[in-house]
């Protein structure tokens, strides 16, 4: 069952109405807008969740990364390779 939707009455610049036709034809107005609302809240909500978690990574719990995470990775990666090189070895 498709899920239900809505009509509602939407003022947009023609400027910006012909822009959207011209790039997905005016029989998909509605689609385009939809999707782009879509992805719109996608990112608001995300930014939201940022804000809230503004503060909850603390760098005394996150020792390892005192000289970066780029620092952190290249060393796991060496450990890696050791122990790869190592099990290749056997």
């Amino acid at each position: 069952m498709p899920p239900a939707t809505k009509r509602t009455h939407v003022v947009i610049p023609e400027e910006l109405v012909r822009a959207i036709d011209e790039m997905v034809g005016g029989r998909q107005r509605s689609a385009f807008l939809k999707q782009a609302a879509e992805r719109e809240l996608l990112r608001l909500r995300q930014l939201k969740a940022l804000d809230a978690a503004a503060g909850a990574w603390k760098d005394q719990d996150h020792p390892e990364l005192r000289e970066g995470a780029a620092a952190w990775v290249r060393k796991l990666r060496q450990e890696n390779e050791r122990r790869l090189r190592k099990a290749a070895a056997r």
